[in-house]
């Protein structure tokens, strides 16, 4: 169609500022891109370009024009992008990174699984609770777990999670059952990092302080003392959904518990994911939300 004709020269002398240049970025003479961008001109009767025998400028009207052509482009060029994509078999080097926990029990598994689906990739997975410089550090993405900080990195929400308050049935006959959250400070609350819960009420979401004879940096020895009768926990539901559903502990404080989590993958910023990183992204995300009990 004609209408497309001298686009893509003028798109390219607007960037390059060079006819010359524009005709090696696309690979034809100078000749071709000037009587491609003169007949562009001459079909929208209008001037394109300030052209001096030193430099080339886009015109007021040029400028409106580049920015319309060059959204056409994109479009076009990442819908050619999507078709060679489907045909395309992930491989080479995949490098992410994710928490210790919910890396070894759900992220490992559904790349493993991923892996056994294409062979030709070469993945190395770091699983630490450190929030990595995914830049310095040469890595396609990281996944992060709860609320998110700012930052220059995308972010994609992958799924949910669920934090949960319980004990143990002998923790609670012993000791009573917390009905609101002031009544939390007269109970042993297991520890982690924070020196705080998270919960929600009327919409809002609130810290509140707490305090125990435990303290620990590791979920599964915080779920080990809750189960032993020790203590109340606050822990998403990959560690205590088994527990609570076999009845060895107790969900308490529903009423306050704080909207689902993220499950987040954040990457550098860049405009054209590689195939294998947008695959492994919605693998994750597909299974993720599929399989909500493999979680757990």
């Amino acid at each position: 169609m004609y209408i497309w004709e001298g686009v893509s020269e003028f798109v390219a002398v607007a960037e390059a500022e060079s006819f010359t240049a524009a005709g090696k970025r696309l690979g034809i003479s100078t000749a071709q891109v000037s009587r491609q961008v003169s007949a562009l001109e001459s079909r929208l009767s209008t001037r394109l370009f300030y052209r001096t025998t030193r430099k080339v400028s886009v015109t007021e009207a040029g400028q409106t024009y580049y920015q319309h052509c060059r959204q056409v482009l994109d479009g076009l060029e990442e819908a050619e992008r999507a078709m060679t994509n489907l045909q395309l078999v992930p491989r080479g080097q995949l490098r992410l990174t994710a928490p210790v926990t919910f890396g070894e029990k759900t992220i490992a598994p559904l790349v493993n699984d991923f892996v056994l689906r294409y062979p030709e990739l070469e993945v190395q997975l770091n699983l630490t609770n450190q929030k990595l410089d995914l830049i310095a550090g040469g890595y396609d993405l990281a996944v992060r777990l709860g609320k998110l900080e700012d930052s220059s990195m995308i972010a994609r929400r992958l799924s949910s999670r669920t934090l949960y308050v319980c004990a143990s049935p002998e923790y609670l006959s012993t000791y009573g059952v917390p009905h609101s959250l002031s009544e939390l400070e007269q109970h042993n609350c297991l520890q982690g990092n924070l020196d705080y819960w998270r919960f929600q009420e009327r919409g809002k979401l609130h810290n509140i302080q707490i305090k125990g004879n435990i303290k620990c940096d590791s979920g599964w020895a915080l779920l080990d003392a809750a189960l032993k009768g020790i203590g109340i926990v606050q822990l998403p539901d990959y560690y205590v959904k088994p527990s609570i559903e076999s009845g060895k502990l107790i969900s308490l404080l529903e009423r306050w518990q704080e909207a689902d989590d993220g499950i987040w993958a954040i990457y550098p910023q860049n405009r054209h994911l590689s195939p294998k990183v947008r695959m492994l992204l919605d693998y994750l995300s597909e299974s993720l939300e599929a399989n909500k009990s493999f979680q757990a």
